[in-house]
């Protein structure tokens, strides 16, 4: 039987705590107004994380989300530049327009960050299996 290297392991469960965050993500959303779009993204992006866990992500999927993530997060951001960060914090209730867009910005870069470290690890598979041929 093969081992699985150290740094193998260490990536899936990197993907598993993302997965399970994603999915806590995917599930708050339901109270939101715009809760369809919201439970998109990080349904997409939990579906991408479990997808690594089990090697088989497809390229095109984390940088089609990654481009999604990216161009809205933007988007978002030219209004929400003047927030302080730990104002993201100081209310769990939703007073202020400004600090939920934030908050929601910064979701969308988190996802936008993983769904990068995913491209790569798919990019590099199929680099190695173009290799090994």
């Amino acid at each position: 039987m093969e081992r699985t290297p150290l740094p193998s392991k260490l990536w899936t469960a990197a993907n598993v705590i993302m997965l399970l965050m994603f999915v806590f993500s995917t599930v708050v959303q339901f109270n939101d107004p715009d809760a369809p779009v919201w439970i998109a993204v990080y349904a997409a992006a939990a579906v991408l994380s479990w997808l690594e866990i089990r090697r088989r992500t497809p390229l095109w999927a984390p940088l089609t989300l990654l481009a999604i993530t990216v161009l809205w997060s933007g988007y978002i951001g030219r209004r929400v530049h003047g927030i302080a960060f730990f104002s993201l914090f100081s209310q769990w209730e939703m007073k202020d327009i400004h600090v939920e867009e934030a908050r929601e910005m910064y979701g969308l870069l988190i996802v936008a960050v993983w769904m990068a470290a995913i491209a790569v690890s798919s990019w590099l598979r199929l680099r190695r299996r173009a290799v090994a041929r």
